[in-house]
């Protein structure tokens, strides 16, 4: 892809605004992690269904990644992204509506193809954003991600602690997040396909080096997603905690994620990727 007309200037301000894009992602995924227990209620599902349901988002995401960069192709990177994050904002509203297990697996289904679909193309947008200006910032991104996710889950803590209703927490944080998004996105690269360039093929295997690097951020997603989705209902049936305590984890775990993230660039940047891979794992 070609970066179309972008300075010294207007590339630092694209680094704040896919940054933004970033905090706003994760702010969907803390609002939805503090209200699970909500949600497993409202829903009249046990533990063992709930967890269960919470393989749905993986499962949409695994489908619907491959997708992302074919629409990235077909729409510019900049247009994917701000359709994407739109359809990943107003997801956070399905699952708090789900009345029963069926119509929650198919909710948590859409809102994991559409966060991992906008997940890809901010992610490719960051590393080309890194690339350009020659210094490592992909951390602080996923840092900011961190940001975006302490904030939600701080805002749903407290919603928790009052006892709202999710559904009204979620459709005002989708509302809100909705047009944060849309700004956010305006600033972001402005990446478009060469004329001669071709399509991504729908499906292809990856080189063995790319399922190496997988199998590590699988190991990575996989204990940060159980501490995201698990945590509240945790502390809320075994330890038997107020709800507001209960959500108030998740807002903790985000803020260690949060602080290690912002500092990782400087890391890398001391260290090299593959000396601060093998210590982070």
């Amino acid at each position: 892809m070609s970066e179309v007309g972008y300075d010294k200037q207007r590339l630092k301000r694209a680094r704040l605004a896919v940054a933004a894009v970033f905090c706003v992602h994760g702010a969907v995924a803390g609002s939805f992690a503090t209200r699970v227990p909500w949600i497993q209620d409202h829903a009249g599902v046990s533990a063992g269904m709930l967890g269960l349901a919470l393989a749905f988002p993986a499962i949409g995401a695994s489908v619907a990644m491959p997708l992302a960069s074919r629409i990235s192709h077909r729409f510019g990177a900049r247009n994917a992204l701000r359709g994407l994050l739109v359809m990943w904002t107003l997801a956070l509203i399905l699952p708090a509506l789900a009345p029963n297990l069926l119509t929650l697996c198919l909710a948590l289904f859409v809102y994991g193809a559409t966060s991992g679909m906008s997940d890809v193309t901010m992610n490719a947008i960051g590393v080309e954003t890194e690339a350009r200006m020659r210094k490592s910032i992909m951390s602080g991104l996923h840092g900011m991600w961190s940001v975006g996710a302490l904030i939600g889950s701080a805002a749903g803590t407290v919603a928790a602690h009052l006892g709202s209703d999710a559904r009204l927490h979620h459709l005002l944080a989708s509302a809100a997040l909705t047009a944060l998004g849309l700004v956010a996105c305006q600033g972001v690269l402005d990446l478009q396909p060469e004329p001669e360039e071709e399509a991504p093929p729908r499906f292809s295997l990856p080189p063995r080096s790319a399922l190496l690097i997988g199998a590590v951020g699988f190991c990575a997603v996989f204990a940060e997603g159980a501490s995201l989705d698990w945590s509240a209902v945790y502390l809320r049936d075994v330890l038997d905690t107020s709800a507001g305590v209960a959500a108030a984890s998740t807002t903790g775990f985000t803020l260690t994620m949060a602080v290690a993230r912002l500092a990782g660039d400087a890391v890398v940047d001391r260290f090299g990727a593959v000396r601060t891979v093998r210590a982070g794992g």
